[in-house]
């Protein structure tokens, strides 16, 4: 798979982006598009929509005001676009005999004309662009779409009327369906699109700290009836640990096998919006914050046959079967909230890792990178993402 090449972007550009839907802001040579991030910053988005379209070195590093921790230098990392040419550095880079340690430079009178030949008018390097998804890297996620502009050049679904009956009425071909629904779009800002479009649509959103409030309790009664039954604590770990580690399977056959049935998936709009329901609407609005986490009436649905699937195979004893069940369901309720996390949070420099691979699932190759909570399964059955090659500024 291909890298993404960053681009040099002109510093008149830059300077434009100084607003909260548009928020670029620079470190040295370093340009980043921290739009996504404004919401989640600890001082508030307005704090940085004050240095958009400028150099933060200097407030960073401010001791007075607050000097920032390495954390952020990270964040922003995962918000890098491309370089800024100014004027000094292009001295420097020029006088260098390795100009590319400073900065990609732009290109000759002659390198201009090929890049005008190629497309290319205002003469800067195109990014990659993924023909499965139309996108480029992870902050293509976070770009509003157009419902209007988006409804008149793909024919798909309005964005502004209810999602699940234009699926249902539509006439779409399962071809057309599959390459329109891995198309990632952005609802005003993340919020939700309308897929009901009556009393049933709140049924259909799930705020992510709902799923702890309603399995977490569960798992502790059948954790802690098993404990009082089973002979010993280290038989009920054993047993618990052993369901925590069959959901890790659990959750790639379910990713792989149910949720991205792609391929055999029937041609007709029963099949079409069934799998809209079930996973569709998430790779189609990956980043709206209410259809991340599973609603518990859908889980019951899915979990209910692993019930009796767990008390068929352990039939000697019914709490050994709980346990392993209990543990199960901790590994799902993990797996929803990683879930949610590596789409809208800032996170430790594993989860880092995991975000990014996550992500790649979206914007580059969804038939790839089953695995949320860990790439295991992925590796064991042939299914890894090779991560894009960044270029990285020193």
């Amino acid at each position: 798979m291909p890298g993404r090449t960053l681009p040099t972007i002109p510093s008149a550009e830059v300077k434009s982006r100084n607003t909260a839907d548009s928020c670029y802001v620079t470190l040295g040579t370093k340009v980043y598009d921290i739009t996504p991030f404004l919401e989640d910053h600890p001082g508030g988005g307005d704090l940085i929509v004050e240095y958009g379209g400028k150099d933060v070195s200097k407030i960073l590093g401010d001791e007075s005001s607050h000097k920032h921790s390495e954390a952020a230098y990270e964040i922003l990392d995962e918000h890098l676009i491309g370089f800024i040419a100014t004027e000094p550095v292009m001295k420097s880079a020029i006088k260098s005999s390795h100009p590319d340690n400073i900065i990609p430079l732009p290109p000759n009178q002659k390198g201009m004309e090929e890049l005008k030949e190629n497309g290319t008018a205002d003469g800067v390097a195109p990014k990659t662009v993924y023909s499965t998804t139309g996108m480029s890297s992870a902050e293509d996620l976070s770009k509003e779409t157009d419902p209007n502009s988006d409804y008149r050049t793909h024919k798909f679904l309005d964005l502004n009327r209810p999602l699940l009956m234009q699926v249902w009425c539509g006439g779409f071909s399962k071809d057309f369906y599959l390459e329109q629904v891995h198309r990632p779009r952005h609802y005003k800002g993340g919020a939700s699109a309308p897929l009901f479009g009556n009393f049933l649509e709140p049924l259909s959103k799930t705020p992510w700290w709902v799923i702890p409030i309603v399995w977490l309790p569960p798992v502790a009664y059948g954790t802690f009836l098993s404990y009082q039954n089973l002979p010993s604590f280290f038989q009920t770990a054993g047993y618990w640990i052993f369901g925590l580690g069959l959901w890790t399977f659990v959750e790639y056959v379910l990713h792989r096998g149910l949720f991205h049935v792609d391929k055999y998936l029937p041609d007709n709009r029963v099949a079409l919006t069934a799998h809209f329901l079930l996973h569709g609407i998430h790779h189609y609005l990956p980043m709206d914050k209410l259809r991340l986490v599973m609603p518990p009436t859908l889980f019951i649905a899915l979990a209910s046959p692993f019930w009796k699937l767990a008390h068929l195979v352990f039939f000697y004893n019914w709490y050994a079967a709980t346990a392993v069940y209990s543990g199960g369901i901790f590994g799902y309720v993990c797996y929803d909230l990683t879930h949610y996390f590596l789409h809208h949070r800032t996170l430790p420099s594993y989860y880092r890792e995991l975000k990014k691979y996550h992500l790649q699932h979206h914007f580059a190759d969804y038939e790839n990178g089953f695995g949320v909570t860990s790439r295991f399964w992925d590796r064991i059955f042939g299914t890894e993402l090779e991560m894009p090659k960044v270029v990285k500024a020193t």
